[in-house]
């Protein structure tokens, strides 16, 4: 099975200028996830979707393929992830069986949970459309509120009341967000629905990590790698 990494970073970001080449652990973000995807068993191939010369110079030292800089309009704060995947996949001349999905802006990553999933995903691929991670929200959703056009609260989902939202949160079905640690997709499906995750999207359960969006996200990475000073090695090797 040929299994190609496409990790995709733009450059424009706003909110964190150049976040995707921000460093944690001595590496930039754009590092941590080409080394992750290349530290796989099932990864054949690592490709890096960019606008920038410099991303792709640092992606080429990483080891990824780089067979062409993104388009300008497909790198816009308003770009989504499906036309940006599909420029890729209709770019490149041998089409993979799978294709995983890595943003850099979830940097942690464990090669042997990537791999898992993409074990998960052949297993199950007669009866999916793509798999997507996920970590368990530390609240249910279910105890949210909206505001309304007067700017009272209002209850989500099937809670009845305000009051109801106050029970302890063991009361409430678990729910859960994506969170980009990996997403495996199939290109056939891709390319022939113009969907990218299908209505059929397996649940792969990992860790809680991580996303950057602010300086402090940063910060608290960087705290978390002190923690676990063995992902360093298994992601980096012995360096």
């Amino acid at each position: 099975m040929k299994v190609f990494a496409l990790v995709t970073a733009r450059s424009g970001s706003k909110g964190v200028p150049d976040k995707n080449i921000k460093h944690i652990g001595g590496h930039t973000l754009l590092e941590w996830s080409i080394k992750s995807s290349l530290r796989t068993q099932s990864v054949t191939q690592v490709y890096l979707s960019t606008d920038s010369e410099d991303y792709a110079n640092i992606g080429k030292e990483c080891g990824a393929i780089i067979p062409f800089l993104r388009p300008k309009e497909l790198a816009s704060d308003t770009a989504n992830d499906l036309d940006v995947i599909k420029h890729f996949l209709s770019a490149i001349d041998v089409k993979p069986d799978a294709l995983i999905h890595v943003r850099p802006t979830t940097p942690l990553r464990d090669p042997l949970i990537l791999d898992k999933a993409i074990d998960m995903f052949f297993i199950k691929k007669g009866e999916l459309t793509s798999l997507r991670s996920i970590h368990e929200m530390s609240e249910s959703a279910y105890k949210s509120f909206e505001v309304n056009e007067k700017g009272f609260l209002t209850t989500i989902g099937s809670i009845e009341s305000g009051d109801k939202a106050n029970l302890p949160r063991q009361a409430f079905p678990k729910t859960y967000v994506a969170n980009g640690y990996v997403d495996v997709l199939d290109p056939n499906y891709i390319l022939k629905r113009n969907k990218l995750h299908g209505d059929k999207i397996l649940a792969f359960q990992t860790p809680v990590v991580t996303e950057v969006d602010s300086i402090e996200d940063l910060e608290y990475l960087e705290w978390q790698i002190t923690k676990q000073p063995q992902l360093l090695k298994t992601v980096f090797g012995d360096k």
